[in-house]
């Protein structure tokens, strides 16, 4: 059992997208798994890689570079999937690498640089100054709601 985190202080599980670091607070995290085999979905927004089937529970995966505007993923890559729990249901994050789980007082969490891409800081809650580089806090709600530029179904 493990101990109770400290006030002010969030544990969160941290990947690697496109050679950007980035961490979702543990508590979202369902499970993470090795590379799946995803069904692809005929006129699906751009976003969803596919479909997985996840112990017979279907589950859409998300592909983080389309959201995030990165280059696509070599076929010689494999992919993680980080899977969410959402208030609509487990949605998965398809990732490159997966990292340590970090504890951070929010207190550290700084806003989002200017600097930043758009096309990644509107997915972020704020970002943290780690040893050597920037942790992107990502905002789950945000990551994982299609309704804005990648529900639509153009993959071109």
């Amino acid at each position: 059992m493990s101990a109770p985190q400290a006030a002010g202080v969030v544990q969160y599980a941290t990947f690697e997208v496109g050679g950007h670091y980035l961490g979702i607070r543990v508590l979202d995290v369902q499970e993470v798994l090795r590379e799946q085999r995803l069904t692809k979905v005929p006129l699906a927004p751009v976003a969803i890689a596919g479909l997985l089937n996840l112990r017979g529970q279907i589950i859409p995966a998300l592909e983080m570079r389309t959201l995030l505007h990165l280059p696509e993923r070599l076929e010689t890559e494999g992919t993680l999937s980080v899977v969410l729990r959402t208030d609509t249901g487990p949605v998965s994050l398809q990732v490159d690498e997966i990292g340590d789980v970090v504890e951070i007082e929010t207190a550290r969490l700084d806003a989002v640089p200017l600097n930043l891409s758009s096309h990644i800081k509107r997915f972020l809650a704020g970002v943290c100054q780690m040893k050597s580089r920037l942790l992107l806090v990502l905002d789950t709600a945000r990551a994982v709601d299609l309704t804005g530029e990648y529900g639509h179904t153009d993959r071109n």
